[in-house]
């Protein structure tokens, strides 16, 4: 199409604009989301989720009445009997029946308040354990209700829980918006409730900065953690392992918003407290995170010094295979890969997939998806395009379509996506995009610039299968979408000007 931006160009035509947003920082590389190890959310229940068919009653036909639920004493046994289930592993869905029945007996006879607001905290963690996260929403949202925070400690503390719980559980539906207004309503009871200068306030306020990180709500994520290293100065001493834990996760946020210098000194001195305490693993993880500091800034020599010192480190510790190894191979990779030392950086490569492809204990689905997206990444930039697309497919194999994971997979499909144009391959490009566009709209990101920049991938797909309408709609609402997250003078917004203008210009507009 004359005049719009495209991948397959003449070497005098304008380069395309298709590009996602790259740093070391881990949060978002090659348009898909990656954890961090300070950043994996501990949900609300801690039990085995074993695969139990899902019930099909709904959660109004399990609460039908019992003559016998009034009884004051009956309550109190079911939910032991729920929990002592739940603890002994028997059948999930037997403990799911006294919880619930236990809820009911409370509701029957003493009304809305403590008692109740446990036993259906209880009845929602044994949803989660077994996958039902939607039935689970309303059981938490009713377990806030029956409270009442200024009746004293007890019920402020019960209130607290539940928001903290019902953040968890959006969060393990990739609702990560509703996730973050549940724990600020918790922080805000907290703080309602201990004060502002509570240490007990800081663990909530580095919690719900690692969502607002996650949500790459960055300005937002670093006032709380600047709020929590506060409290930490008024307590704690220097030395202190949980101040250590908040400068790391500044660290992250400041490398995330391009302010390395800043991140290396919160990095170096979280450092410093953990070689004294004699915490030698987490010396080695934060040497990880000193070397990705050290990468972003282009002083490779200094990055590999710290990326071979905490191999070093957790080879000695956890053997040759353990699953922290396979990243600091990934880094080391893709530092070699940058300074042209592509020997160095296959050799690493084929170790990282050495280690992933043993799935060995400990390493979660995540995780080994996301290092083989990683790595794939590395290949594409040694031009081994097959090797890279077959990467992604295994990584894609792992992961299951459910509402915690789409975001990753979205990612995934956008990365596709992007190698299917460069090569030429549209039909499967946009095939790619249109995947990818529709769980970012499930998941509620269309709001992002992540979400803006696939819908402009997808407009260049669409027109070059000559779908110029459909292109048309994809561009706008991309601009609308990068002119609000980004500016008007952002380059990526920039670029989905020159594709809409050129689309326009096709059409004789």
């Amino acid at each position: 199409m004359s005049g719009l931006v495209s991948a397959k160009t003449t070497p005098n035509a304008t380069p395309q604009h298709i590009s996602f947003p790259q740093n070391d920082s881990r949060i978002h590389k090659n348009g898909y989301e990656t954890p961090s190890p300070l950043l994996k959310r501990t949900p609300s229940p801690s039990i085995a989720k074993p695969k139990i068919k899902p019930s099909k009653k709904t959660l109004q036909e399990l609460r039908t009445h019992e003559s016998s639920l009034d009884n004051l004493d009956l309550g109190p046994f079911l939910l032991k009997l729920a929990i002592d289930t739940v603890a002994s592993g028997d059948n999930q869905n037997k403990a799911l029946d006294y919880a619930t029945r236990a809820s009911i007996s409370f509701e029957e006879s003493s009304g809305p308040g403590l008692d109740l607001a446990m036993s259906l905290q209880v009845e929602a963690a044994i949803h989660c354990s077994l996958g039902r996260l939607e039935d689970a929403i309303p059981v938490l949202e009713r377990s806030i209700e029956v409270l009442d925070h200024e009746k004293g400690q007890d019920h402020a503390v019960a209130k607290f829980s539940g928001f903290m719980q019902l953040g968890d559980t959006y969060s393990m539906m990739g609702r990560v918006d509703r996730s973050i207004s549940s724990y600020e309503s918790g922080l805000k009871i907290q703080i309602e409730t201990l004060g502002d200068f509570d240490l007990r306030v800081t663990e909530t306020c580095r919690y719900l900065a690692e969502a607002y990180v996650q949500a790459m709500q960055f300005d937002d994520a670093e006032k709380l953690c600047q709020r929590s290293l506060e409290i930490h100065r008024e307590y704690d001493s220097p030395t202190s392992l949980e101040e250590a834990g908040d400068r790391r996760l500044m660290a992250l946020i400041y490398e995330a918003k391009g302010d390395y210098e800043s991140a290396l000194e919160h990095l170096v001195l979280a450092s410093m407290v953990m070689i004294a305490a004699g915490q030698e693993n987490e010396v080695a993880a934060i040497d990880v995170s000193i070397g990705n500091v050290y990468a972003a800034l282009c002083r490779f020599d200094e990055a590999i010094f710290s990326y071979q010192k905490a191999l070093t480190v957790f080879k000695s510790i956890r053997g040759d295979n353990h699953s922290t190894i396979a990243p600091v191979y990934i880094r080391l990779a893709d530092v070699y890969c940058k300074t042209g030392k592509l020997r160095e950086s296959k050799s690493y490569c084929e170790n990282a997939l050495r280690i992933l492809s043993k799935q060995v204990p400990g390493i979660a689905t995540e995780e080994i998806a996301s290092g083989l997206t990683e790595i794939s990444a590395i290949y594409q930039a040694l031009n081994e395009n097959e090797e890279a697309l077959k990467l992604l497919h295994m990584a894609m194999k792992l992961l299951k379509d459910t509402p915690g994971q789409r975001n990753m997979v979205a990612g995934i499909e956008a990365h596709m996506g992007v190698m299917f144009y460069k090569v030429g391959r549209y039909g499967e490009a946009r095939n790619s995009f249109k995947d990818a566009v529709a769980k970012l709209r499930a998941s509620g990101k269309t709001r992002s610039v992540f979400f803006g920049i696939v819908l402009n991938q997808m407009g260049l797909a669409s027109a070059q299968l000559y779908r110029i309408d459909e292109a048309v709609e994809l561009f706008q609402e991309a601009r609308e979408i990068l002119e609000q997250e980004c500016g008007p003078c952002h380059l990526d917004t920039i670029g989905v000007y020159s594709n809409l203008a050129a689309t326009y210009d096709a059409m004789g507009r």
